[in-house]
């Protein structure tokens, strides 16, 4: 019996490392010396300067848009030890991620286009392991990040200073994390950021918000531009910059809270809206948790979708609404409430629903009668996705009640009243009750 063949030897791993605006001097031991034997050196125009002319690696700067082309890029330098520059943490909103996603897909191709004894040439050692992955490694060399620098300067504990990043988002993003005493560090997209991150505080009635700019962290050009958003009128900046906000909400702005049930002003509406307190409860059925996808169906204003993200920034939500102007108002009120990601489908469902991705739940608020809605909206759930439904009129009550009936979940009734003047005194006055089903779907075989 011949002996297997030897095992292929393993790539030459992917190697990214983080520098600062202290540039070579400013690197470690080990992050000099990947980058001083690295044959191909990736990165931005600004990073591959602050290399020095003794590091001979060919220096391949990052094509624009950056996504598509890195599969690409790294196929053209396969075989070759290539190492990427990145700022700072370069998996802290970096090319890390990015790395890391494309060689994961990588690796899932080929494991689809080949079994895996044809991945391996069927050789197994004796200890049962099979030979490594043809795809390269990723060995990530970290630099201090902007945020950790920021934070050594002004004093805040890492741990409880949240991050937002503005690098290729709207600056909308900006307005889910406004709370007044609220500190906020934010990772700017050049020099015009601070000036537009002022306007925005502005128009959502956060003026008083102090704000200081830092400038080159870590560099010998260091340096804090101090102002308040109200009358900020500081120049462009040094493009590399981090914006420090110390949140303060003006008077008569209305507060935001972090759970569902914003107040109905907080929204742009013609009257097509759930209301506050019912929204709380639908939101509460929903059940939003972090990377969850939320079909919002008959969108109206878009308040539960809104809400839905606001719970989590890992959330994501399609609202569909056959509406135009109503859709068109729909993404200004994911904007005004900092969650402009919230993608919108003009149109009517259920035929608007081919092609969406697999939601992890669903709300139908609207059009609940249309021909085979429910049907289509229980079938694309997978096991354990959550529906819930409601409605006013006793047709779709009706249509509610049989679907509870074969599948059980909760049928509930939602009557909400308000104190109003009646004369001289103070009575009650109902809004209409709100029927609704909310069901999680089964694995098969299981019962309800």
């Amino acid at each position: 019996m011949s002996p297997a063949p030897p095992a292929p030897a393993a790539p030459e791993p992917l190697c990214v490392v983080g520098i600062g605006a202290d540039g070579w001097d400013g690197l470690p031991a080990a992050s000099q010396e990947a980058l001083r034997t690295a044959e191909v050196l990736i990165g931005g125009a600004r990073q591959l300067a602050l290399l020095p002319a003794h590091v001979p690696g060919e220096r391949v700067p990052w094509p624009s848009p950056l996504r598509p082309a890195v599969p690409g890029l790294l196929a053209a330098h396969a075989g070759r030890r290539v190492c990427v520059l990145a700022s700072g943490d370069p998996m802290f909103y970096g090319i890390g991620r990015t790395l890391t996603e494309v060689l994961a897909e990588q690796e899932a191709r080929e494991a689809r286009e080949a079994p895996e004894e044809q991945e391996t040439g069927g050789a197994v050692a004796p200890d049962g392991h099979r030979p490594p992955a043809t795809r390269p490694r990723l060995r990530v060399l970290p630099h201090p990040s902007a945020v950790s620098h920021a934070c050594a300067r002004l004093g805040w504990p890492v741990e409880d200073t949240e991050v937002v990043t503005l690098v290729g988002r709207p600056t909308d993003n900006l307005a889910r994390a406004l709370y007044d005493g609220h500190r906020l560090l934010v990772l700017s997209a050049g020099a015009g950021t601070p000036a537009e991150v002022a306007a925005l505080l502005r128009a959502r009635g956060f003026g008083p918000t102090r704000m200081r700019v830092l400038e080159q962290l870590g560099g010998e050009r260091e340096r804090m531009v101090r102002g308040v958003a109200a009358d900020w009128d500081a120049p462009p900046t040094d493009p590399l910059n981090v914006i420090a906000l110390d949140c303060v909400r003006a008077p008569g702005t209305p507060a935001l809270a972090t759970v569902p049930g914003l107040p109905d002003t907080a929204y742009e509406h013609d009257g097509q809206l759930t209301k506050r307190h019912v929204r709380a409860a639908t939101l509460a059925a929903l059940a939003p948790a972090p990377g969850e996808l939320l079909w919002d169906i008959g969108g109206g204003s878009g308040s539960i979708a809104i809400e839905w993200l606001r719970a989590h920034r890992g959330c994501r939500a399609v609202s569909v609404e056959r509406d135009p102007v109503r859709a068109e108002r729909i993404g200004r009120n994911a904007g005004a409430l900092g969650v402009p990601a919230l993608r919108v489908v003009p149109g009517a469902a259920p035929a608007a629903l081919a092609g969406l991705p697999t939601p992890d739940a669903v709300f139908v608020g609207g059009g609940l009668t249309a021909p085979g809605l429910l049907a289509a909206c229980w079938e694309a759930l997978p096991p354990g996705g959550r529906i819930v439904a409601n409605t006013v009129t006793l047709e779709s009550e009706a249509l509610l009640t049989e679907w509870y009936r074969r599948h059980g979940g909760d049928l509930i009734r939602l009557a909400v009243s308000h104190a109003v003047p009646v004369g001289g005194f103070t009575g009650w006055r109902q809004a209409m009750p709100v029927t609704q089903w909310a069901a999680v779907k089964p694995a098969a075989g299981q019962q309800p």
